[in-house]
C-alpha cells in the first residue's frame, strides 16, 4: 500500500466526511450593502536617508513637491530645479469598512509610484483619500512601518530582503466622511449566499419564517433571500442580531473530484459515485544500469589494456490484479480499491481521468 495515496485519500475522507453540520446565518450569508469601500489617494514621503525618488527620472514628484510648497505660502524662484533624494511619491489605499464614523482610524498601506529604492524610516505627508465616487472619506499622515530592507556596497553588490519599496501605517488615516450606509434607509434585509444554492436558500428561508412566522422571508434566487424587517433602527439592529446566530444547515456540495497536477494532491467529494467499470492498474519498471570494464591482456600477449562498456538491463512488471466497481460505489469503496493495488497519485489521477472519459465517473473532475 502506497504511502503517499494513504496521505492523500486521509486528507480527503477528513475534509469529505460526515453530513453537512448546522452553521450560523452569518457564516453562509452577508447583509446586502454592508461592506467596506477602497480608498486611494496620492502623497509624499519624506525623511529618507536618500533613498528617495531620483528626479531626473520622475518629474512628478518634483511638481508634487513644488505644489506642496505653494500651497504652504513658500515662493520658489522662477525655473529653480532641486534633486530630492530624501522624498518619494507614493500611491495610499486602504480599506473604508462598512459603518465606519468621523473619528475612528483605518490601516494605510504606502507604495513608491517611482523609483525609490527604500522607504525605511520616511514619513508620510498629509495625503486625502478618496472613494470611486471622487469625495475624500479619510486622511493619511503618520511614519511608515516596512518590514523589508536593503543594503549596497561600494563595488555594486547589494542584498534586499522582502520589499522595502512598501510600507504600512496603522491607524495611520482618520475618517472624515461616514461610509455610505444602504442598510438604514431599506425596507428589508437581504442575505447574500456566499456559495449560491437552492436548497440552502430555501433552507434559511424555511428556517426564519420558522422562528419569526410565516411570510417574513422570501427567496428572491438561489444566492438572495428577503427578509421584512422593523423600521426602527434599534429593533432593526436586534432583530438582525437574532438573524445572523439561527443555525442553517446548508446543502452538500456538488460531487467533484480536484487534482492538483503539480503537487499530486488529490481531493475526493463525499458524494462521488462511479457508475459500473472494471479497472485494471499495473505498471512496466525498466531499469538500465551501465557500467565500465577494463580488460587487462596477459603479460606475453602484446595487447593492449581497453576499457569495455557493461550494461544490464532489467524488466520488473507488477502483477496487479483489475477490481469491480460495483453500482452506486462511493468515496470509501474507490479508496480501498485503489489502495488494495498501491497505486501511486500519479496512478491515481491516471485512473480517475479514465473514470471520466469511459463516463464512468458521477462528478466533475477539476484539475488545476
Amino acid at each position: 500500500m502506497h504511502k503517499s495515496v494513504i496521505w492523500l485519500v486521509s486528507i480527503a475522507l477528513m475534509l469529505c466526511s460526515g453530513e453537512a453540520m448546522a452553521q450560523r446565518l452569518k457564516d453562509l450569508a452577508s447583509v446586502a450593502g454592508v461592506r467596506s469601500n477602497q480608498l486611494v489617494g496620492y502623497g509624499l514621503v519624506v525623511g529618507l536617508d536618500g533613498t528617495g525618488d531620483q528626479t531626473s527620472q520622475t518629474p512628478f514628484t518634483v511638481q508634487t513637491f513644488n505644489n506642496m510648497l505653494q500651497q504652504l505660502g513658500i515662493q520658489l524662484p522662477p525655473g529653480a530645479s532641486f534633486q530630492l533624494k530624501n522624498v518619494a511619491a507614493v500611491t495610499v489605499h486602504g480599506e473604508l469598512p462598512a459603518f465606519s464614523k468621523p473619528g475612528q482610524t483605518i490601516d494605510v498601506t504606502v507604495s513608491s509610484a517611482g523609483n525609490a529604492k527604500s522607504l525605511r524610516g520616511g514619513t508620510l505627508l498629509v495625503t486625502p483619500l478618496k472613494g470611486l465616487d471622487g469625495q475624500v472619506y479619510a486622511v493619511a499622515q503618520g511614519s511608515l512601518v516596512v518590514g523589508g530592507f536593503g543594503a549596497q556596497g561600494n563595488d555594486g553588490s547589494s542584498v534586499t530582503v522582502n520589499v522595502p519599496s512598501v510600507g504600512r501605517i496603522p491607524a495611520g488615516a482618520l475618517v472624515e466622511r461616514p461610509a455610505p450606509d444602504a442598510f438604514s434607509s431599506a425596507d428589508q434585509i437581504v442575505f447574500n449566499l456566499h456559495r449560491a444554492d437552492f436548497t440552502t436558500a430555501r433552507r434559511v428561508a424555511e428556517k426564519i419564517n420558522a422562528t419569526f412566522g410565516p411570510m417574513v422571508a422570501q427567496t428572491l434566487d438561489a444566492a438572495s433571500i428577503a427578509i421584512r424587517s422593523p423600521e426602527d433602527s434599534t429593533q432593526r439592529v436586534s432583530f438582525l442580531s437574532v438573524l445572523e446566530n439561527l443555525q442553517v444547515e446548508p446543502d452538500a456540495n456538488a460531487a467533484k473530484v480536484v487534482i492538483n497536477s503539480r503537487t499530486g494532491t488529490i481531493v475526493i467529494g463525499e458524494r462521488v459515485e462511479v457508475a459500473p467499470a472494471a479497472v485494471t492498474h499495473g505498471s512496466l519498471t525498466v531499469t538500465i544500469a551501465e557500467s565500465d570494464e577494463v580488460v587487462q591482456p596477459n603479460a606475453l600477449a602484446g595487447g593492449q589494456t581497453v576499457v569495455v562498456p557493461d550494461s544490464e538491463v532489467e524488466i520488473v512488471e507488477d502483477n496487479n490484479r483489475m477490481f469491480y466497481f460495483a453500482p452506486g460505489v462511493h468515496l470509501q469503496d474507490i479508496v480501498s480499491a485503489v489502495n488494495e493495488v498501491g497505486a501511486a497519485p500519479g496512478d491515481l489521477m491516471a485512473i480517475l481521468e479514465a473514470l471520466r472519459e469511459a463516463g464512468a465517473l458521477r462528478a466533475e473532475l477539476v484539475v488545476i
